[in-house]
């Protein structure tokens, strides 16, 4: 039986929501974060030599990286579903925003969250030298770049509901998470309301909502 390898309130998330969306049996194995370091735990490293997640198991295949497991469910259980035909433009914007949110985006996000943290704990002697250098960093690289990519993920779901047109795909999946964090860090209901609504969308889904109930408290307005 497949097995997902499931850190709380990460990545993996949307790894279940892909396979309640195929309709496949698997099993959880959850892993809880350090609650000092908002780490993964030493056990996932028994999984993976990295010790990150998600990770899946199908057998004797262990198969790591988001986009990665995609693929692999989409290849040996999608049945033709979740993902556009070959050599429709569908299918090349699928690819694109594939590999697009882990490459482009989250990247972006998850320098922000950094510089947030060593700022907030940074000694008190030299938190105000740390908050200009930051505050330098975010007005002259992190939020113009961030503003342009949201502009143009807006944009691009201003023509259908999804990612690839008006069927949601596997691209759809990957890309929740990418912007459930860019909802911690932008208005997007003012200022991008087309990817407020595709999150809309995504969170009406039943299947959706299923792996929420199996995989427990989801919540990156924490900023873990």
């Amino acid at each position: 039986m497949l097995t997902i390898h499931h850190l709380e309130n990460s990545r993996s998330q949307r790894i279940l929501w892909l396979l309640e969306e195929l309709g496949v049996e698997y099993q959880i194995k959850h892993y809880k974060r350090d609650p000092e370091t908002s780490l993964a735990p030493p056990e996932l490293l028994e999984v993976h030599p990295l010790g990150k997640a998600p990770v899946l198991t199908d057998g004797d295949v262990t198969v790591a990286e988001s986009a990665a497991i995609i693929e692999y469910l989409a290849d040996n259980y999608g049945d033709g579903t979740m993902r556009p035909a070959e050599g429709t433009p569908q299918r090349r914007a699928y690819t694109y925003w594939l590999h697009y949110a882990e490459g482009s985006l989250l990247p972006l996000l998850l320098l922000s969250l950094v510089m947030s943290k060593v700022e907030t704990k940074s000694p008190m002697l030299i938190k105000p030298v740390a908050r200009k250098m930051f505050d330098g960093v975010r007005a002259s690289y992190l939020d113009p770049n961030l503003q342009r990519h949201l502009a143009f993920i807006n944009e691009t779901l201003s023509d259908s509901p999804w990612f690839c047109g008006d069927q949601l795909t596997a691209a759809d999946c990957q890309m929740s998470y990418a912007l459930d964090g860019a909802e911690v860090r932008a208005d997007l209901r003012e200022d991008y309301p087309n990817i407020a609504d595709f999150l809309d969308r995504v969170r009406a889904r039943p299947a959706y909502q299923a792996a929420i109930e199996k995989g427990g408290p989801y919540n990156l307005m924490t900023g873990k």
